[in-house]
C-alpha cells in the first residue's frame, strides 16, 4: 500500500486505477510468469484504462515480443554490480545494442560502492550514476511508512519493499536527464519487486519502456548465470560464485533473508 499512498500524493486521480491494477497485477505474474507470448491483452485492458494510466504499455513489456530490438535507443539499468544485473548489463549489451546508463542507490546497504562504479567503467559505460540517497529514503519513504504503521496485507514489515518506489522514482528521473526512452531492473519474474519498480515507473512515466530480463531470456537459474558470466568474461567475487544457502537484501533500515535453505520445508531449523 506505500506504493498506493506515493501514487495518491502524485496524482489522486490515478489511485483507484492503481489499486485495481495492483491487484490484477498480482493475479497477472501468478497465471503468467512463465508465459512470455500470449494472443490478446484485450481483456486485462479495457476495464482499466484511464486518459492518465493505462495497463496497455506496461502489458507491452511484459511478453518478448513486443518490445522490438531496435525501438530502445538508451536505457537506464538499476545496477548494484552483483552477479544478476553483471550478467543483465552483458546481456543488454548484446541484445538490444544501445546505449546504457546504469544506477545504483546508496540506501545504506554499506557495500563498496567505487567496485561497484569501477565495474561499471570496465564494461563500457560511460553514464555511471551512483547516487547517495539515505536521506530521502528516510525522510519522505521510511518516516511517512513508520507514521501509517504500514504493512504488508497487514502482518508482513516493509524493509527492502519501501526502497523500490524511491530506486523507481530516480531511474525515471535520471531516464529524462539523459534522454533514455527505457528503464530495466533485475528483479525476478515470480515476485513482488517487479510489480512495486514497474508500478512505480508507469505512474511517473506512462510512455516509458520497460525492459524485464528475468521475464525475457532463458537464464532461468544461478547456473546459468555464472555459465553466462564465464563464457563472457564478467568478474564475479568469489563468495558469489559458491551458492549461499540463502539470498540478503540490505539498506540503512533493515536486512532480509529469504529462499533455498529458509523456505524449504524438509530442511530443520
Amino acid at each position: 500500500m506505500i506504493f498506493l499512498q506515493l501514487v495518491a500524493n502524485l496524482n489522486p486521480t490515478l489511485l483507484v486505477n492503481a489499486v485495481k491494477l495492483e491487484k490484477k497485477l498480482e493475479e497477472f505474474i501468478l497465471k503468467k510468469r512463465y508465459q512470455f507470448n500470449f494472443p490478446s491483452c484485450d481483456e486485462l485492458v479495457n476495464p482499466y484504462t484511464a486518459p492518465t494510466f493505462s495497463l496497455y504499455p506496461l502489458l507491452k513489456g511484459w511478453t518478448m515480443g513486443t518490445t522490438k530490438l531496435n525501438e530502445i535507443k538508451k536505457l537506464v539499468l538499476a545496477y548494484s554490480g552483483g552477479l544478476d544485473t553483471s550478467v543483465i548489463l552483458r546481456w543488454l549489451q548484446e541484445e538490444y545494442s544501445c546505449e546504457i546508463v546504469t544506477f545504483t542507490a546508496d540506501l545504506g546497504q554499506k557495500e563498496d560502492l567505487q567496485k561497484t562504479f569501477d565495474k561499471a567503467e570496465a564494461s563500457g559505460i560511460k553514464e555511471i550514476y551512483i547516487e547517495d540517497l539515505r536521506e530521502e529514503f528516510v525522510s519522505d519513504f521510511v518516516f511517512p511508512m513508520f507514521r501509517a504503521n504500514a504493512l504488508y496485507e497487514g502482518v508482513y514489515l516493509l524493509g527492502t519493499a519501501i526502497a523500490r518506489p524511491l530506486i523507481a522514482k530516480r531511474q525515471i528521473e535520471i531516464a529524462a536527464e539523459t534522454g533514455a526512452d527505457a528503464v530495466s531492473h533485475g528483479a525476478t519474474g515470480k515476485g513482488n519487486d517487479q510489480v512495486r519498480f514497474e508500478l512505480g515507473y508507469y505512474a511517473l512515466n506512462p510512455q516509458i519502456k520497460v525492459i524485464a530480463p528475468w521475464r525475457q531470456w532463458n537464464l532461468d537459474g544461478r547456473q546459468k548465470l555464472l555459465d553466462f558470466a564465464k563464457s563472457h568474461q564478467i568478474d564475479i567475487p568469489r563468495d558469489k560464485i559458491e551458492e549461499p544457502p540463502y539470498s540478503m537484501d540490505a539498506n540503512l533500515l533493515h536486512v532480509s533473508y529469504e529462499g533455498r535453505a529458509l523456505e524449504d520445508p524438509w530442511l530443520e531449523a
